[in-house]
């Protein structure tokens, strides 16, 4: 990663064309959570000591390559300004003349702003025409985007084929925390794998057993691990005709010595309602009538003791349907756990997913895992061992 660090590269008087991800949620027209936008700035704010000239192409939200004013990058135009302490230029349509040339003017340190990337339906074919045109916006191509490298798109993809092109400052970060989890991991090492099916991480598994010594694995995704086992389901989220697999991924995982770790108790109850009344079984014992929405604390005990001896630690999933009380007890405790060993510098932690994220946000121990990412798509590509079209186009550019 280093040869292709914008870091290490001279910038002054160059104008570097960064592809950010601010892709931001927007509520009655008001952006609801600035961490992807204040994230991405602190990474800005390095080049900008290094007297080069910045211009941002980025997306918002799926306008199907129409223009659609409600996805306007211009709301992203204050909280810019406010965490990078600058005015920022705007333009409306990034390949047209006035933008090029308006790029052309900017002096060092000066920031432009263009115009939703995905207004253009060639973003989303990886039209190399497009992709030389964006390329005239710019002296250096800048990938700062971990969370879009898993779409070969034309700002992400195809624009490498006209311009130098380097690893922006937040994506080597990325991919630094990530290597460090899964291709470099301190040992022992651990993966906490939730969620509700396991028909959408077949391919996560079987790469983990391959790269670490232990997995968790919790929420619905556990059930079908638990019915393969012979436990009745009752009413639960499982996935039947994904026995053989489960079975098949627990024999691999003894093949490779990696050690699955499975819920012993279980939390049930008639239906998932908040704070509904609970019963507390071992995991082959669910009534008939119930559906399993959490593990048992026998559970969270025993994979306490595999977070306390891992070096180790990453985490995609909740264990369970931790949008409702009180079935985010274990998911919140695990959490807290994680975070708690992570300050006391007994393991690294990197954690990332949707669902992943809002769970630790929930119980504000997200500053105190070593990284967390906001990537959805390309992270879970990247745990399945994929190879990702926006990074693999920078490393081989020239």
């Amino acid at each position: 990663m280093e040869d292709k660090s914008i870091l290490n590269i001279d910038t002054r008087n160059k104008r570097l064309l960064i592809r950010a991800d601010l892709n931001v949620p927007i509520n009655n027209n008001k952006i609801s959570d600035e961490t992807r936008i204040e994230r991405f700035c602190s990474g800005v704010s390095k080049l900008l000591k290094k007297n080069a000239k910045i211009i941002i192409i980025t997306h918002l939200g799926r306008p199907k390559g129409k223009e659609d004013l409600s996805l306007s990058n211009r709301i992203l135009l204050k909280p810019l300004k406010k965490y990078l302490n600058k005015e920022i230029i705007f333009s409306s349509n990034p390949i047209s003349t006035s933008a090029i040339e308006g790029s052309k003017r900017l002096k060092n340190n000066q920031i432009l702003l263009c115009e939703n990337i995905r207004f253009h339906p060639e973003e989303e074919e990886d039209d190399t025409i497009f992709a030389e045109k964006l390329s005239s916006l710019g002296d250096i191509y800048v990938n700062d985007a971990f969370s879009c490298c898993h779409r070969a798109h034309s700002s992400t993809h195809s624009i490498t084929n006209f311009l130098p092109s380097y690893f922006g400052p937040m994506l080597c970060e990325e991919i630094s925390a990530l290597n460090r989890t899964l291709e470099n991991p301190s040992k022992p090492s651990l993966a906490i794998i939730g969620g509700s099916k396991v028909s959408t991480k077949i391919s996560v598994l079987k790469n983990l057993v391959l790269k670490l010594d232990s997995i968790i694995i919790g929420g619905g995704m556990a059930n079908t691990f638990l019915f393969a086992k012979g436990a009745p389901m009752g009413n639960s989220l499982y996935e039947p005709d994904l026995k053989d697999t489960a079975n098949e991924i627990l024999t691999f995982s003894k093949q490779n010595n990696c050690n699955i770790l499975l819920p012993v108790d279980i939390i049930t109850a008639n239906k998932l309602e908040k704070n509904i009344k609970t019963n507390t079984s071992n995991y082959d014992e669910c009534p008939s009538n119930q559906m399993i929405l959490d593990v048992g604390q026998k559970s969270i005990e025993l994979f306490k003791q595999a977070i306390n001896s891992s070096k180790t630690i990453l985490w995609n999933g909740p264990l369970g349907a931790f949008e409702i009380k009180p079935f985010d007890n274990s998911t919140n405790l695990l959490a807290k756990y994680t975070g708690q060993n992570t300050l006391l510098e007994k393991c690294i932690s990197v954690a990332g997913g949707g669902d992943t994220v809002s769970a630790l946000n929930s119980v504000k121990v997200t500053q105190q895992f070593s990284y967390v990412s906001s990537a959805g798509g390309a992270f879970l590509e990247w745990l399945e061992g994929k190879k990702l079209p926006g990074i693999e186009a920078i490393k081989s550019s020239k």
